[in-house]
């Protein structure tokens, strides 16, 4: 038996003219259906469904029927997406990883392809298939990370990335930005910026220092030992290289000691063009104002009441403060004075600052050792020892 034939509905309306015409003629429906070449099964099935109908009326059924199977598959589409989604979480998924996770989920519950699932997730195809491999250093990257993180608590991922660098690690911060909060390490709060103090004719009160040795700065922090009783430490900073000159601790600190702390590093150091300071009784003492003067340096005092054109040394004054006092117990005063100046040498030396770059005021510096002769050994010119030392 041959395959039916399949009739198009203007094809199905003139057969019905021609069979209506057949039976007006005498015949039967049997035969006018035989005559068609169809059962009459099919006539009467065709005579309910286009029976009275025009061509262009049938045309156009067969557009909304069209239509409709459209708009079926477009809602059976937007149902399907809200089931995937709906799947999916509330949020905007970030990362490729949680989006590969979440297209995994998807495909084992609803069972959609992967290509629709990745469609609606705004997941590329290439990234979902494509597992990413980790670097064979990241175990001990983040291990490193961590030791730091733990050993300066107040330090930021740009700081620890410099301090890696300086480790041996060919790493950029990005990196250990995203280990860092992979691994949910907190971020410092950054203080706000201040602004400087105008005057009305435009000028700024505050002297910008321009070189090393131009502007020093020096101020006063209060701190207690265990017992509870109070100490005080004198800060000198120069500006320009923020390298921390000096801290001085002391139960009481007064003019007299402010001025030996400054002979002291004018003696090994050169004297200032300026010192800034506010205007506590310690600096505007008439003695240490005379003192300054003579030595050839010129004194900066700040308005009162404005902190801020004291800006550098009220930062360190606050780097000081968050990273070694706020962290530590001092029994004795000794201890304070100890831990202080260790502070002081890794602040200059060690700890990156960010408006260098993230390098340290005042890196320790490495001396090539000097070429040794290959016949030094053989041929000293003297035989008393001094000749090696020379060497070493």
């Amino acid at each position: 038996m041959g395959k039916q034939r399949r009739y198009t509905p203007e094809q199905i309306i003139n057969k019905l003219r021609e069979a209506e015409v057949l039976i007006g003629q005498g015949k039967t429906i049997g035969e006018a259906a035989r005559k068609l070449g169809v059962t009459e099964q099919t006539y009467y099935r065709w005579r309910n469904e286009y029976g009275g109908m025009k061509t262009s009326q049938a045309r156009k059924l067969k557009e909304l029927e069209r239509e409709n199977a459209r708009l079926k598959k477009a809602v059976a589409e937007l149902t399907l997406d809200k089931l995937i989604l709906k799947e999916a979480g509330r949020g905007k998924l970030l990362s490729p990883a949680r989006r590969r996770r979440c297209v995994d989920q998807v495909i084992s519950k609803l069972g959609v392809s992967e290509r629709r699932a990745c469609t609606v997730l705004a997941q590329h195809r290439s990234t979902q298939r494509k597992k990413p491999v980790g670097r064979s250093d990241e175990d001990a990257l983040r291990a490193d990370i961590i030791r730091l993180a733990s050993q300066y608590g107040r330090y930021g991922y740009r700081r620890i990335a410099s301090l890696l660098q300086s480790e041996g690690w060919c790493v950029n911060h990005k990196r250990v930005e995203r280990i860092w909060q992979r691994e949910g390490l907190k971020v410092p709060k950054k203080q706000p910026k201040r602004g400087r103090l105008w005057l009305n004719d435009g000028s700024c009160v505050r002297l910008r220092p321009c070189w090393q040795d131009h502007v020093w700065a020096y101020d006063f922090v209060q701190g207690r030992t265990h017992d509870g009783r109070a100490f005080r430490m004198l800060t000198i900073i120069d500006e320009y290289t923020r390298e921390c000159l000096a801290i001085i601790v002391a139960r009481k600190l007064k003019s007299d000691d402010v001025l030996q702390a400054l002979a002291d590093l004018f003696a090994t150091r050169g004297v200032p063009d300026h010192i800034r300071s506010d205007n506590g009784a310690e600096f505007t003492a008439k003695a240490v104002r005379e003192w300054i003067n003579r030595v050839g340096a010129k004194t900066l005092f700040i308005e009162p009441g404005s902190p801020w054109e004291n800006g550098y040394n009220e930062s360190f004054n606050g780097k000081l403060r968050d990273e070694l006092l706020n962290g530590e117990i001092f029994y004795t005063l000794q201890e304070a004075e100890i831990l202080i100046e260790r502070w002081r040498q890794h602040y200059n030396t060690i700890r990156p600052h960010s408006s260098l770059g993230y390098r340290p005021p005042a890196p320790t510096t490495i001396l090539p050792r000097p070429a040794v002769l290959a016949y030094a050994t053989l041929q000293p010119p003297q035989l008393d020892g001094s000749w090696c030392q020379n060497l070493t």
